[in-house]
């Protein structure tokens, strides 16, 4: 039997891919978390661009933003819109939490309670079949789901399960109170989702004691591809979007949030 030849994706991004060996493998599921303003949408946005340049579907869902102000920040970072969407592989749609909540519950008393319900009406658009899929964000998605955890659990393993079975690379982005994982006390309800993801991405806001402030990322963890376990400099500027600086390790005396 002939092994199955695992395919990677480039991101495209600026110095991002020089801190993964071969790539994203493809079919992942990569949480893009971060504080407010440490730039998790405009990494998706600029993400967004370079996959499309590349030939590839991409569906940027908002639970947020609405559409006409995604596709002007995405114009704002050099992306040609209406190109990509006239190809046919941009597609931009805001989606409303609660309606999926909703729709959940539904399908689980339909279901008798059962664990199995098809995440693809409540949140895949059925005529789409994107190569890409940016979900901004996971913590509205939580939010409607007040109350109701386990709810959430289901949904999320239930999407988790449909993408990778679809092979779709899904970027999510969850905005988080602290970087958890640098020894700050914060549970965020559905916390399970970092098990369930393939990779993090982590996005920082860094205050210097100098009074300087900036910006930085880190691949906390990617299954299937070596990473550069390290904290690199990265920048947002007009009409480029995200740059990393892959070999601008952060020094000093900081505190990341």
């Amino acid at each position: 039997m002939q092994k199955e030849v695992e395919s990677f994706i480039k991101t495209g991004i600026s110095g991002f891919d020089n801190l993964i060996d071969r790539g994203i493998p493809q079919g992942s599921s990569v949480l893009v978390e971060g504080g407010p303003g440490s730039g998790k949408t405009i990494f998706c946005l600029t993400l967004a661009r370079h996959m499309c340049e590349q030939g590839k579907k991409v569906l940027y869902m908002s639970f947020e933003e609405p559409e006409y102000r995604l596709r002007n920040h995405l114009e704002t970072f050099g992306t040609d819109v209406e190109k990509f969407e006239k190809k046919k592989l941009l597609f931009v749609k805001r989606f409303n939490a609660l309606d999926i909540a909703r729709s959940v519950e539904a399908l689980l008393s339909e279901a008798k309670k059962e664990l199995l319900i098809d995440v693809q009406p409540v949140l895949i658009p059925q005529d789409l079949q994107p190569d890409i899929v940016l979900i901004d964000s996971l913590s509205s998605i939580s939010s409607a789901f007040s109350g109701e955890e386990s709810r959430f659990r289901i949904y999320m393993e239930q999407l988790f399960r449909y993408l990778e079975s679809h092979n779709i690379t899904s970027f999510l982005i969850r905005e988080t109170a602290n970087p958890t994982h640098v020894g700050h006390s914060f549970v965020e309800k559905g916390e399970a989702v970092s098990f369930l993801s393939d990779g993090i991405i982590v996005l920082y806001n860094v205050f210097h004691k100098d009074g300087n402030r900036r910006r930085a990322l880190e691949i906390l963890k990617m299954r299937g591809t070596e990473i550069d376990r390290k904290i690199v400099e990265c920048d947002i500027l007009k009409k480029k979007g995200i740059i990393i600086y892959p070999n601008k390790v952060l020094r000093g005396d900081y505190i990341l949030t």
